[in-house]
């Protein structure tokens, strides 16, 4: 039998913390592939990854949803374009309910455009973000080639400008996609309501000799 292949997982990764039935097994969908390049790896992971992120996401809601999938130059985004129902008719409007994104995915690159250049009329400026600890952030970095609009979302601030030790973490992680252009990674937003901000953030980046380093951030912390 071939070893297992070894996935590097944040300690505060389970049950206790993210709710079981959002909790997925990525060292289970890398097992029995040792040695495998990582451009099959990444084949692996786009053969199961979206679709488990999309069911896991419909199941934990109890409204309808309308899910997308749109691509941004090397990554792709699973976006919930719930106001599209609203807006043909099929539902009536609810206030509480937001589009927000189910998960992104991609290859990392150089940043093709200034920052700044896309935020209006998609979130809120940094001081109407309801708190002084809430930034806007990207779910795809844009040093990692990372688009605006639907990539945008309320990230605490500590954790988006690597203040705390989870944020340092989070920073670490983007600096690797940022250093070696090429890298697989993605991202994938956890919600407790239903509103655009994730209560929990999980981040995952291919590394060089194929192994998997999946972290989970509070975005909401206490």
């Amino acid at each position: 039998m071939g070893s297992k292949r070894q996935t590097w997982m944040n300690s505060r990764q389970d049950s206790m913390i993210l709710p079981g039935n959002q909790v997925v097994d990525y060292e289970a969908l890398l097992d029995d592939r040792p040695g495998e390049s990582p451009g099959h790896v990444v084949s692996d992971l786009l053969d199961h990854l979206p679709y488990m992120w999309r069911d896991l996401y419909v199941a934990a809601v109890s409204r309808p949803t309308n899910i997308v999938q749109v691509r941004s130059r090397t990554f792709e985004y699973i976006f919930d374009f719930y106001s599209e129902l609203e807006a043909t008719g099929e539902i009536p409007y609810d206030q509480t309910v937001e589009d927000r994104l189910v998960g992104g995915f991609g290859i990392s690159e150089q940043p093709r455009e200034a920052r700044g250049t896309r935020f209006r009329g998609w979130l809120l400026d940094t001081g109407e973000l309801g708190s002084a600890t809430r930034d806007k952030g990207h779910f795809i970095a844009h040093c990692i080639g990372g688009d605006f609009d639907l990539n945008v979302f309320s990230q605490d601030r500590e954790l988006n400008r690597g203040w705390s030790p989870q944020g340092k973490t989070y920073r670490k992680m983007e600096r690797y996609c940022q250093e070696r252009p090429g890298t697989f990674c993605f991202t994938r937003p956890i919600y407790s309501d239903n509103s655009s901000v994730p209560r929990w953030l999980e981040f995952g980046v291919l590394r060089e000799d194929s192994t998997l380093w999946v972290e989970l951030f509070d975005n909401v912390p206490f």
